[in-house]
C-alpha cells in the first residue's frame, strides 16, 4: 500500500484528507480540526486545498444554515 504524506507534521496521508472531505470537511479549516493538518508549519495546506478541489460541499447547506458541519467527524473520532 503506497502512503503519501500530505502534512509530514502530523502524519496525515491523502487518503485520510479524502475520507475527511468524503465526511463533510469541505475547506483546509475543516480539514484541520478533524486531523490537524495544515496547523503547524502550513506547508501541506496548498495539497490539502488541491485534494479538496473546488466541488460541491456535501454539507454546505448546514453552514449556510448555521448548523454545526463536522458532527459526523467528530462522532467518528
Amino acid at each position: 500500500m503506497n502512503r503519501v504524506y500530505v502534512c509530514s507534521c502530523f502524519g496525515v496521508t491523502d487518503q485520510q484528507i479524502k475520507d475527511h472531505a468524503a465526511a463533510g470537511a469541505c475547506t483546509p479549516r475543516q480539514i484541520a480540526s478533524a486531523c490537524k493538518a495544515g496547523t503547524d508549519c502550513g506547508s501541506c495546506v496548498r495539497r490539502i486545498q488541491a485534494l479538496l478541489g473546488r466541488g460541491e460541499c456535501p454539507r454546505r447547506e448546514l453552514a449556510d444554515r448555521g448548523e454545526p458541519v463536522l458532527a459526523a467527524l467528530d462522532e467518528a473520532a
